[in-house]
This record gives C-alpha cells, sequence and structure tokens, in this order.
C-alpha cells in the first residue's frame, strides 16, 4: 500500500487536481519519519533509540509498541507534543512480500470484527488477509491508545504507515465501496502514491476494490499532487507503468526503513 496519514495536515478542497505547495509538502514530514519508524524493532521505538526516524521526531514520548516482525508485524503508539496527538505506526515490508498476500488467489472480501468493529454494517468488507493482520494487533493498540490519550490529555489520534503498515492502519484499498465510502464519511486520510508504485493499486478495481478519497500522487516530475475522489483515473493520479523500485520512496526525502 502506499504510505497513508490519517489524521494528518488538511488539504483544501479536494474538487480539482492541484499541485502541493513545498509548505504542505513538509507538513506532512514528521509523520513520514513515523511511518519509516513502524520499521524498527518494538524495542527501538519504546526506547525511542531508532537512528534518523527517531531523532526527526526527538520529543516523541512512546508509550507502547508490540510485534515480532515475522507473524505480527511491529507496531509502536505515542505522544507527540508538538503535533499534540497520539501517534500509532504500524511496520510495513518490501514488495516481493507484499504481493503474495495481496494477489493471492486464494484471498476474499469478508466482513468485519463486530467485536473490533461493534455495529459496523455488515455491506462493508475488507481483503481477509488485511483484515486479518490488522485484528492481531488491534486489541494492544487500542489500549495503548486510550491510555496515552488519558495520559498526554489530547483527543486527537494520527495513524500512519507504509506498505502493508499501511493496509493494517486503516485496511486501504483492502475493501469494497461501502467500505471505501465508509472511510471517506468518518475519516481524514491522505494516502500519499510514490511515482510508479504499483503496491497502491493491488489489489485492483476489477475484483471489488476502492480507494477512498485523499490520494496524493508523487509525480516522476518531483511534483505532489492532490487527486480528488475515489480512485480518480486522471493521468496524474493512475499508475501506468509500475515500478517496484518506486515503492520505498523517497517521499520528500525520506526513504522507508529502519
Amino acid at each position: 500500500m502506499a504510505s497513508i496519514i490519517a489524521a494528518s495536515p488538511s488539504i483544501s478542497a479536494r474538487q480539482s487536481i492541484t499541485p502541493l505547495t513545498t509548505s504542505q509538502i513538509d507538513q506532512f514530514t514528521p509523520y513520514t519519519y513515523y511511518a519509516s519508524a513502524g520499521y524498527c524493532t518494538n524495542t527501538q521505538t519504546l526506547a525511542w533509540d531508532c537512528g534518523t526516524n527517531c531523532n526527526a521526531n526527538p520529543e516523541f514520548k512512546p508509550v507502547a509498541s508490540g510485534g515480532n516482525g515475522d507473524s505480527v508485524q511491529y507496531w509502536f503508539v505515542g505522544y507527540d507534543p508538538t503535533l499534540d496527538t497520539v501517534i500509532v505506526s504500524h511496520q510495513g515490508t518490501d514488495p516481493e512480500e507484499i504481493l503474495p498476500l495481496i494477489t493471492d488467489a486464494d484471498f476474499f472480501l469478508t466482513n468485519l470484527d463486530s467485536t473490533l468493529f461493534p455495529g459496523i454494517s455488515s455491506d462493508i468488507e475488507v481483503h481477509n488477509g488485511f483484515g486479518d493482520a490488522q485484528a492481531s494487533t488491534a486489541t494492544d493498540v487500542l489500549a495503548a491508545v486510550e491510555s496515552t490519550m488519558s495520559t498526554y490529555n489530547t483527543k486527537s489520534v494520527t495513524m500512519v504507515g507504509h506498505s502493508l503498515g499501511a493496509a493494517i492502519t486503516l485496511l486501504d484499498s483492502v475493501g469494497n465501496q461501502a467500505f471505501a465510502n465508509y472511510v471517506d464519511a468518518n475519516v481524514h486520510l491522505t494516502h500519499i502514491n510514490n511515482e510508479e508504485d504499483p503496491i497502491p493499486i493491488c489489489p485492483g478495481m476489477f475484483l471489488g476494490f476502492v480507494h477512498p478519497a485523499g490520494e496524493v500522487h508523487i509525480e516522476d516530475s518531483g511534483e505532489w499532487a492532490a487527486c480528488p475522489g475515489q480512485d480518480n483515473p486522471s493521468t496524474q493520479c493512475i499508475i501506468w507503468d509500475g515500478d517496484e523500485s518506486d515503492h520505498d520512496g523517497p517521499y520528500n526525502g525520506v526513504e522507508m526503513g529502519c
């Protein structure tokens, strides 16, 4: 999946494809480093000692972390006093590992766990693989978020992730039309797609999967284009020639990984 930021810096009305200013692009950088830090071990993030990714947000207060980097993706939760928000980040993965999960012939659309999503409509369906990955840490992550909100007296929560981490963060582009509509109605979302990275468009729309609105596409020229609506068909937004080497970035100079 593309790098995702939920509850991120606002972008002006998405009525037409517009380039982001340098200032708007720079607002994403702290969150990009948090997404990259998701690749670091749970021990590193809990100590907030993970090199460049941690040094980029030196005031961050880690609260909890988990995962093993294998069967369960790493994750961490904490508070950023500069941004006054809880940060939730999930580990991503490389294209060779995520593509089989996305395109495996055995995948199917399934309802969300009603225990984790009480009251959710049965019309909303997600990719079973990503749904299972999200469910494996959901209870621990939610407890950490609630604890952090209470400790630091904040109501803002920002979820970030790259690649598989993005899918776990919000199950982006791994749900049906009803899911995309639900996200658009309830979450402020920005998903950033880098140049010709093919991962964000898998699984395909022809299989019933739909992106929520909020795409920002980094063009080959370096321009960041805000693409309105769901799965905008403009040539400034859609990916024509997939190149997996674009998957890890750079995102305004930030390469994903620990």
